[in-house]
């Protein structure tokens, strides 16, 4: 499981470390979740031959289980496989973890390189509760089940005292903190992490109260991670 870049601008040194993409060149099956940022990744990293002469299989949202199947036909036969993520850790939040899933099954040994995760990432900046923690995807886009979820959230970050970490597609990351500021109470912590490992990462916690009076306008189609805290 080779994790990748989660920023396009970023440093590969400072997310990619040389013993990963030792490892990485001298693989030549590769399952990733996107061909194209899959070829741009590896031609990133430097292979030493042509791409084209790698052998690569797809696996996404869109990939049937019996399709899965058909991947690890090449590691059963004795052949070594990366499973590159469209950025950040293969298998989290991600549907790299069918593979890893029929590799256990099947008793092969599945290795979890060093790298980047914006999940983990924001939780160790956000300054909230990193015992207990909890990842819930993306929330619902209907309003009202919006709010419900929102107010569930909150619930479990008081009661249980457990961080609940969420993401939004970029182009309503707005209207999800809109509705975060609108539900929750004054004095509930949130952080909102943008951009991690860009050079315009940006990570701020503040509560809700303080949120309403300066709530940014410049998240629109930016790639984040919330959380809500006590």
């Amino acid at each position: 499981m080779v994790p990748c870049p989660i920023a396009d601008d970023g440093d590969m040194a400072r997310v990619l470390p040389e013993y990963n993409a030792d490892i990485v060149r001298s693989i030549n099956y590769f399952v990733v979740e996107n061909l194209r940022t899959g070829r741009r990744f590896l031609s990133r990293v430097g292979m030493g031959r042509p791409i084209d002469t790698l052998k690569m299989a797809e696996l996404n949202e869109h990939t049937a289980p019996a399709e899965v199947e058909t991947l690890i036909a090449p590691i059963l036969a004795g052949e070594n496989c990366a499973m590159i993520s469209e950025a950040g850790c293969p298998g989290v939040a991600d549907p790299g973890a069918a593979l890893a899933a029929l590799c256990h099954r099947h008793g092969v040994r599945v290795v979890p390189l060093v790298g980047p995760s914006s999940i983990l990432l924001a939780l160790m900046a956000s300054g909230m509760n990193g015992q207990s923690f909890a990842f819930n995807g993306y929330l619902p886009v209907k309003p009202p089940e919006r709010q419900r979820a929102l107010r569930t959230l909150e619930r479990r970050a008081r009661t249980e005292h457990q961080s609940q970490i969420f993401i939004e597609a970029p182009y309503r990351n707005r209207q999800l903190l809109e509705a975060i500021v609108a539900t929750c109470a004054p004095d509930t912590r949130i952080t909102v992490a943008v951009d991690i490992t860009a050079e315009s990462e940006r990570i701020v916690t503040r509560s809700v109260a303080e949120w309403r009076r300066a709530m940014p306008d410049d998240l629109h189609k930016r790639p984040a991670i919330f959380i809500i805290g006590e």
